[in-house]
């Protein structure tokens, strides 16, 4: 299992927001660059960096800075926050990042973002589907979780065969530290079994970790706030 440590950006700091809430953002105070050498230091190969700017505009804001970081950086970055353009995308490959995250645009606009996965390749675009559990049945939220689509993840995903990677967000699980949603990550193991899913939201600890069964885990508060460390993480991921 790969570990994906988390960076959200948010005016060129580093913050974290309790279930997408930007009225409720920590900002911490190492800087950018030096997250991301701390996060090689600590033996991590990639990194999840999202341009939370970006992300609630819609449109590049943070993508200079991002760039910059992907050419610096000890390590590879996946990278997400407000991408709607092959150029756009194109750039970051340029700058060395190595998978660019399309989330809300894979609901809106899917004949675009099918046409991003035949021009870059299904390995280097990491679908990203942020879910609300309503009546057993995790349903695609859009737009910073702020409208619903009305959509099912399995309909949404159905939409990509030619998809390789997968990120799945429980929304009511993010950035609350209670564990991630252990039957929804394992159903879509079962039910979409051609993509590396990678587990994200609620990671609280070493022991949630050793639970999942998913090919890659994005870990963001908890490391942020000490509850485990980077590479307590990345040992216990590749024993």
């Amino acid at each position: 299992m790969i570990i994906y440590p988390a960076m959200d950006l948010m005016g060129g700091r580093v913050v974290r927001l309790a279930q997408g809430r930007f009225d409720e953002a920590t900002t911490y105070a190492t800087e950018p660059a030096e997250a991301l050498a701390q996060f090689a230091a600590a033996g991590a190969s990639w990194a999840h960096v999202v341009d939370l700017d970006g992300a609630k505009a819609g449109a590049p804001v943070q993508h200079d800075l991002i760039a910059d970081l992907a050419r610096s950086a000890p390590l590879t970055l996946q990278v997400a926050g407000g991408f709607r353009t092959g150029e756009q995308i194109a750039r970051m490959f340029d700058a060395g990042v190595g998978r660019v995250v399309i989330g809300s645009l894979a609901v809106k606009q899917p004949e675009l973002v099918q046409a991003f996965l035949a021009e870059f390749g299904g390995d280097r675009i990491t679908l990203s589907l942020d879910v609300r559990i309503v009546d057993d049945t995790p349903f695609v939220a859009t737009v910073g979780w702020t409208e619903d689509s009305g959509r099912s993840l399995w309909d949404i995903a159905a939409l990509y065969p030619e998809a390789r990677h997968l990120l799945l967000t429980d929304i009511g699980r993010d950035g609350m530290l209670a564990g991630p949603n252990f039957d929804l990550l394992h159903e879509a193991g079962t039910r979409l079994p051609h993509l590396a899913i990678q587990a994200s939201g609620g990671v609280s600890s070493l022991d949630d970790l050793k639970r999942l069964r998913t090919d890659g885990a994005i870990v963001g508060k908890a490391l942020w706030e000490g509850r485990i460390t980077l590479q307590e993480a990345v040992s216990l991921a590749s024993a």
